[in-house]
């Protein structure tokens, strides 16, 4: 069988048979469409024989069936919807390939070339980030074709699973289906995506579709390494090993926590960056207070393997959270990594570093809470968009590519400085709603974003240090000092995280409602 490639995601071929099947799926076809009709000569094998051949291997497979001389606009269409609907490569077929080729030749004139579909945005990432800044944009301007590229049927309020790990709230609160999240007037590409072309403005999806645009937004978000640490992956969820940067394991953490009558309880912070720096203390203090209103703190030996050299990395919080370090009587390890576990023995080994030297250390654990090292995704970090980390180059203030005007990053994925908070990426939508509508328009920038992230270190049930920083460290607290100190604990602060934020959440910042993140514009501030 000879196979003539028209593009990444689609070749060509004469009249295959049922026993062809096999050796184009070993060969990476997921698809086939059959343009022949049957009973065109003697012998010839039949769609549905070749379709169930197809089927019996997982493939997919559609009949649309031309006779040479007569393909019209009709069946042009059909296969533009074919080559959109299958997951790729798609091998099509006829008698010799020809009338294949000839329909995919007529598709890409209708702007569809073998699964390449042309948007003015495409927004690579459907979490918080790309939810956020696809609505903003398109609050701005209804008009604009935009897709959301997006594999995951499910969206998650991650802030709430530390909420979850403490018995606070139920798991499901925080899960809503992803179609439900799509904005009005957006498309939604069910696919991840795999490479980038930006001298082509061209997006490879995994399936080998290909998708154009004239501008594009990275937020994909990062990539939790749970392998990084030898015996982890195989550990979650069992032997008193949990994380509450999972949603299947935050109600394990609840239940741990909760079973709890004395013993050693471990905490682990990875260096960064992470996803929200104060999370792994966050599941911690709440631990701590749970034991200590139960009575069973005296009987806890708790320790905290930070990676940093510091508590945390704006000085002006610090002290509020030493002062729950004493009270809860924690064992504070600074500059000590997790660097293996062995779940079934209950023991976990850490680097640690002391002065010039660095050694190893074996802890036991009755319960340990792991935050794994974060990473960009590999499709992100060998692409042509990433900095030296990895993540995605930008410009910190305009959030845009340095070497492609018509790229922008904002979310997790970002190159950027700032805390990696929620709160973050909902200051930044509108930053790269307003700087990429502009560059459609062949204007610079005309927003920029200060750094600002929010972290609502929950010390206690019932109160929060709220932590609002920008670049440099610098303090940018929302409310006025009277009313939420954000350097000491206050109960305020808790009902701000229990109660306000999911609905702003779910409501605003998904909705391209930019309650409190209003963007600045250049020349604005001080």
């Amino acid at each position: 069988m000879t196979i003539k490639t028209l593009s990444p995601g689609l070749g060509v071929s004469p009249q295959i048979g049922p026993a062809d099947v096999a050796a184009l799926a070993a060969s990476g076809f997921r698809s086939i469409i059959c343009n022949r009709p049957d009973d065109e000569e003697r012998g010839q094998p039949s769609a549905v024989a070749v379709a169930a051949a197809a089927d019996a291997l997982g493939l997919r497979f559609i009949h649309i069936p031309v006779v040479a001389g007569t393909i019209d606009e009709g069946d042009a269409a059909a296969m533009t919807r074919a080559l959109a609907e299958l997951p790729g490569p798609v091998l099509a077929y006829c008698r010799s390939g020809a009338r294949s080729e000839q329909l995919a030749t007529m598709a890409a004139a209708r702007g569809e070339d073998g699964g390449i579909a042309r948007y003015d945005i495409v927004v690579i990432g459907g979490g918080s980030a790309g939810i956020a800044v696809a609505a903003s944009i398109l609050r701005r301007r209804p008009d604009a074709s935009l897709a959301i590229v997006e594999p995951s049927e499910d969206h998650y309020y991650q802030p709430g699973w530390t909420m979850v790990g403490a018995g606070v709230f139920a798991p499901e609160v925080t899960r809503r289906d992803e179609a439900g999240l799509i904005p009005a007037g957006a498309e939604w590409i069910r696919a991840a995506a795999a490479s980038f072309d930006p001298a082509n403005n061209g997006v490879t999806l995994a399936d080998g579709r290909v998708v154009a645009y004239r501008a594009l937004v990275v937020c994909p978000g990062l990539k939790l390494d749970w392998d990084a640490i030898p015996g982890l992956a195989a550990a979650l969820g069992s032997d008193g090993v949990t994380s509450n940067y999972r949603f299947d394991l935050a109600s394990y953490t609840d239940r741990l926590v909760r079973r709890f009558r004395g013993g050693r309880a471990l905490f682990t912070q990875p260096p960064m960056p992470i996803k929200c720096a104060g999370a792994p203390q966050k599941a911690m203090y709440l631990s701590c207070h749970r034991w200590e209103r139960a009575g069973v703190l005296g009987s806890a030996e708790v320790q905290f393997h930070n990676a940093a050299p510091a508590l945390f990395g704006v000085a002006a919080y610090v002290p509020a959270l030493e002062a729950y370090i004493a009270r809860y009587g924690i064992d504070l390890q600074l500059e000590s990594r997790l660097v293996s576990i062995d779940g079934a023995a209950k023991v976990a080994l850490f680097e640690q570093r002391r002065g010039d030297t660095v050694r190893r250390v074996e802890e036991r654990f009755d319960m340990i809470h792991v935050v794994p090292p974060q990473v960009a995704p590999a499709f992100i970090a060998t692409s042509p968009l990433a900095a030296p980390s990895g993540f995605v180059a930008v410009d910190e203030a305009t959030l845009r590519h340095p070497d492609h005007a018509n790229i922008f990053a904002l979310g997790d994925v970002a190159a950027t400085t700032n805390a990696k908070t929620a709160a973050a990426a909902r200051k930044q939508a509108p930053v790269v709603a307003l700087n990429l509508l502009a560059a459609l328009e062949g204007a610079p920038p005309v927003a920029v974003y200060d750094g600002y992230g929010s972290c609502p270190l929950t010390v206690e049930a019932g109160k929060i240090v709220l932590a609002e920083f920008g670049y440099g460290g610098k303090l940018l607290p929302t409310f006025p000092k009277w009313l939420i100190d954000g350097t000491r604990p206050s109960r305020l602060s808790w009902l701000l995280k229990e109660k306000i934020l999911p609905p702003l959440y779910w409501h605003g910042m998904l909705k391209g409602r930019e309650w409190l993140a209003a963007p600045e514009r250049r020349g604005e501030g001080g």
